[in-house]
């Protein structure tokens, strides 16, 4: 009998991942290995990062979750019961700002005028679930072996749940509270946005230094001549032999503004001697820095004023004066200059290079303004533990939870963690309301001069809710646990939690 032939067939000359990489994945998830209930070990999580429903994953989530998805093969592989948690961040003023930037493209002047709360919401609600549908493709493309069973999404119902309790817990614990004080606004997007959110632009400015009246005893220096308008006080620092001897004492300028400013000199260690004149003009209502000073003043029973002279849509107030009030800022400047050099009160103008804080979603320069807001308080001391919120977050870092060095987060590479607790040592009150409609909405209801903080609203008429929506990190920020199951005592949260490994690429 002679020999059969084997006839060998030729491999295809390229590659076509079509023909394989759906068949491999299917066979992976139909395993059931992706899934910890169906393994044994010792447990392992990681919490994915979850992508904003934006638009599509780009380059950095592919490292991002390669990085991820070889870590929990490797765990697995180590004989460990490994959950990666999937999910989606609903990014809040992120989104609202892509779907209606994309409403103006199609003709629309104002989205939200023109929609009116409900039907916008409906439009972005489309926008984002049809981007969490193709990022959900993505992962599964890229073949991560993640826990699909688990998977979450921060404006899903449990994380819902989750936000709501941890806001009426901070409020009854005095962590969060509704106050006055100055925020980072977007005139563009019509919101207040956080300091981690601002993105900061070198651009090219005008230095311009002068003297508020001619008889007035220190120049002083700015970028910004048209928020001087506001001025309450100017800073020296008290070591300086130069100003000394004006400590404590008001001057009483005209400056064009509504009424005559009256300038209080104030001592400031922070103030720098050798920069510029080593007098600082201070406007309490358009700077973080100089609000602070405003609130060290007050709690020193030395009080300063706090004039409000640029409004909400970036126009001077009436505060400003008569022949300032409704001109734009920079209409303003150009003006308030004018008259500093008819006066003989500009000494310098120079060309210098600044870092402005811009809007990192809507672009646009920010303006400091005093408003009434929602903070979380970083600093004040939660009863049971005497100590901050600072104090923890710097704690977890440095000598671990619970002073356990086995339960300390480990920052990689080492040198981010003194970027981190130089954030921390350099955190304000975090302003958690958005003036944006897509979002969890504040859980809070207002009957005259009665509020009612309540996952449910009140029972009885004549209450309205907030209408402003809670950041978009007060919900991820909870993500570790609330996807676990928080605030039930889930078997996943005794098991999976504290998460072991984040990635955040």
């Amino acid at each position: 009998m002679p020999e059969k032939i084997k006839i060998i067939k030729e491999p295809p000359k390229t590659y076509n991942p079509v023909d394989y990489e759906d068949g491999i994945y299917a066979k992976w998830e139909k395993s059931g290995f992706f899934n910890p209930d169906n393994l044994k070990g010792r447990p392992y999580s990681i919490m994915m990062p979850p992508p904003n429903v934006t638009g599509v994953l780009h380059l950095g989530h592919a490292l991002e979750n390669s990085l991820m998805d070889i870590m929990a093969r490797y765990q697995r592989m180590n004989g460990k019961k490994v959950l990666l948690l999937p999910g989606t961040d609903h990014a809040a003023v992120a989104t609202q700002a892509k779907v209606e930037k994309l409403l103006v493209e199609q003709g629309l002047k104002n989205p939200r005028q023109e929609f009116g709360r409900e039907k916008l919401l409906e439009k972005i609600r489309e926008y984002a679930e049809d981007s969490k549908a193709t990022i959900l493709k993505q992962i599964r493309k890229m073949g991560t072996s993640c826990d699909w069973s688990r998977l979450a999404y921060t404006f899903d119902e449990p994380r819902g749940r989750a936000v709501y309790q941890v806001f009426i817990k901070m409020y009854r614990d005095g962590l969060i509270y509704r106050g006055k004080r100055v925020v980072n606004w977007s005139v563009k997007g019509q919101s207040t946005c956080s300091d981690d959110e601002l993105v900061h632009v070198e651009r090219p400015a005008k230095l311009y230094t002068f003297k508020y009246s001619k008889d007035f005893p220190m120049a002083i220096a700015t970028t910004r001549p048209e928020t001087k308008l506001g001025d309450t006080a100017v800073a020296v620092n008290p070591k300086d032999e130069r100003y000394k001897k004006y400590i404590g004492q008001i001057f009483t300028v005209e400056a064009g503004s509504v009424e005559p400013l009256k300038i209080k000199i104030i001592a400031d260690e922070n103030v720098e001697m050798d920069f510029g004149t080593g007098a600082v003009g201070v406007t309490p209502a358009h700077s973080m820095v100089d609000f602070e000073m405003y609130e060290k003043q007050k709690s020193a029973g030395q009080p300063i004023d706090l004039i409000q002279v640029i409004d909400q849509h970036g126009k001077m107030t009436s505060a400003a004066g008569k022949n300032y009030a409704g001109l734009t800022v920079l209409e303003a400047r150009e003006k308030f200059v004018d008259w500093l050099k008819k006066e003989g009160l500009l000494e310098k103008e120079e060309d210098i290079r600044q870092n402005v804080g811009t809007s990192d979603r809507f672009g646009d320069a920010v303006e400091v303004l005093p408003m009434t807001q929602w903070f979380v308080d970083v600093n004040k001391k939660i009863r049971v533990k005497n100590k901050s919120l600072k104090d923890l977050m710097r704690e977890a870092v440095t000598v671990g939870h619970n002073n356990n060095p086995e339960q300390k987060i480990k920052i990689t590479p080492e040198r981010f963690e003194k970027v981190y607790l130089n954030w921390i040592d350099n955190l304000r009150d975090w302003c958690v309301s958005r003036q944006i409609w897509w979002g969890h909405r504040i859980p809070v209801w207002y009957k005259g001069e009665e509020i009612y903080v309540g996952a449910e609203a009140p029972v009885s008429d004549g209450w309205k809710q907030d209408e402003d929506t809670l950041d978009t990190w007060f919900s991820s920020g909870l993500w570790t646990f609330s996807t676990l199951g928080w605030p039930e005592k889930t078997k996943d949260l005794k098991t999976f939690h504290p998460t072991n490994w984040m990635q955040m690429g």
